[in-house]
């Protein structure tokens, strides 16, 4: 939770959407030679992509490495130059998010996740990333899609949210991200890898490092090393067995010499030293229901058994029936008196009783919103610290009998934290080694020990058990960021 930053609402997205209205018709697609449906004009295309990336941007957030950021666009723009759609606004970034993944947005934005980053190996492996995300692009498979079935899909989601003065606070588990992550079918995966390759090879990259990533993201899913603000590879891509095989054959039929093809390991790998692995814990972390920010200096803790989700903007916990919620962020008021009267002040918003909780918490009052299928009941709470930030803790359900005492309790649980254990935690960090000799996996950890299991360290090592390194070769290892138990 990096607070201050927007939160994005799903209406955010819904509003764009609607731009396609009435275009229609067919064309051919200069990167598949396909007839394509496109009820999206480019220019909507483009606008989009913008106004989601503003979304991604606020609600993920960007890794803070300039250098990193600028050798990820630098490769991304210059696939894009020779791509068939060299004029879009293209931007390659990298997001601040330990999950494995890769997605593009209509109109050329497109981004990587510092955790896809740190199982990469290669340069090659990365711009064969970078290409199958242009690939989606040039195929303007998520305007396809749009065109086809999203329109009414939006339709949907836009009668299950609340009324639009509390939409910011509706489906916490997805906070509006669905429409970033669009899941293509088989056939546009298969195409967008094909094109990838296409671009891949143009920039004279050695194309067998391609396979070698969908094999990390096969191991990576099999793990299930989740965690991060968005969905896992598996959430948005297809299984990668069969993508493996297809490009395999795709690669052997290639009228080039492979082995003269760019690979990049030493450039890539000395990018990634030192970045952030994992979780963040200076962006909060929990402690089984107990969430710490030790870069603000609060804990909240949420009823036991609640879905978390810890996000740049909020953090924020929904029960399992998923009808009542708990939701923590930065007011822009200076006062929690003027927070409480922005928030009561918002239409269909009706003011109950004050009510006494503890913690922090200097002004509580209930609420409640009528809706048409009945009453939505709840908490409003707003606290300021020592610094001047103001705090506004929401609990709300439409259910008050059964959730009012859970929610009453997690709202009094927001404190100032003092211990030192808890606040000067660290991320943990990719740190390369340089092998005086040759050893194996289970060699190098005994030697040059690492914060993570085994298994993950062989994983963004590209190894197996028993794989032996050479003697000078480069090898990771993940140093650092312990939490308190």
């Amino acid at each position: 939770m990096r607070m201050p930053m927007k939160s994005l609402t799903p209406l955010a997205l819904l509003a764009v959407v609607s731009l396609a209205g009435s275009w229609g018709g067919c064309s051919t697609n200069p990167a598949t030679g396909k007839s394509q449906l496109a009820l999206v004009s480019e220019a909507q295309e483009i606008a989009m992509g913008r106004e989601a990336d503003q979304g991604v941007v606020q609600q993920l957030g960007l890794y803070d490495d300039k250098d990193v950021q600028a050798y990820v666009n630098q490769l991304g723009q210059q696939l894009a130059k020779g791509s068939e759609r060299p004029n879009l606004p293209w931007t390659f970034r990298v997001v601040d998010d330990p999950v494995v993944n890769a997605f593009a947005l209509p109109g050329g934005f497109i981004y990587v996740t510092r955790g896809l980053m740190s199982h990469l190996s290669t340069e090659a492996e990365l711009v064969s990333v970078l290409g199958h995300e242009i690939g989606h692009v040039t195929g303007r498979h998520s305007v396809e899609q749009m065109s086809k079935t999203q329109l009414a899909q939006i339709g949907l989601i836009a009668g299950m949210v609340l009324k639009p003065e509390l939409a910011q606070y509706g489906d916490l588990a997805q906070s509006g991200l669905g429409l970033m992550f669009l899941k293509y079918g088989r056939d546009d995966e298969r195409e967008a890898d094909s094109l990838g390759l296409r671009y891949l090879v143009r920039e004279n990259y050695d194309p067998r490092e391609m396979p070698q990533v969908f094999d990390v993201l096969r191991r990576v899913s099999e793990s299930q090393a989740e965690g991060g603000r968005i969905p896992g590879w598996l959430s948005t891509h297809p299984a990668p067995e069969n993508r493996i095989r297809d490009i395999t054959a795709q690669i052997a039929a290639l009228q080039v010499d492979t082995s003269k093809g760019k690979v990049g390991r030493e450039p890539y790998l000395r990018q990634i030293d030192g970045m952030s692995f994992g979780q963040n814990p200076r962006e909060g972390y929990f402690l089984g229901n107990r969430f710490i920010q030790p870069e603000l200096g609060f804990e909240i803790r949420f009823p036991e058994g609640w879905k978390t989700v810890n996000q740049k903007a909020q953090v924020a916990a929904v029960n399992p029936a998923r009808n009542a919620a708990v939701v923590l962020s930065l007011a822009k008021e200076s006062s929690p008196e003027a927070a409480a009267r922005q928030f009561f002040s918002q239409q269909g918003v009706q003011q109950g009783q004050d009510v006494r909780v503890n913690g922090m918490t200097s002004l509580a009052r209930t609420f409640e919103v009528q809706q048409q299928n009945g009453s939505l009941q709840g908490i409003a709470a707003f606290a300021k610290d020592g610094q001047g930030r103001v705090y506004q803790i929401l609990g709300y359900t439409n259910a008050w009998n059964a959730n009012s005492g859970a929610l009453s309790q997690a709202v009094g649980t927001f404190e100032r934290v003092t211990d030192r254990r808890l606040l000067d935690v660290k991320p943990k960090r990719i740190d390369l080694v340089k092998l005086p000799n040759a050893m194996t996996l289970e060699e190098f950890n005994r030697r040059y020990p690492s914060t993570v299991d085994l298994r993950t360290l062989g994983i963004i090592n590209q190894a197996e058990a028993g794989t032996r390194f050479e003697s000078g070769v480069q090898v990771k290892r993940v140093v650092g960021g312990e939490t308190p138990s």
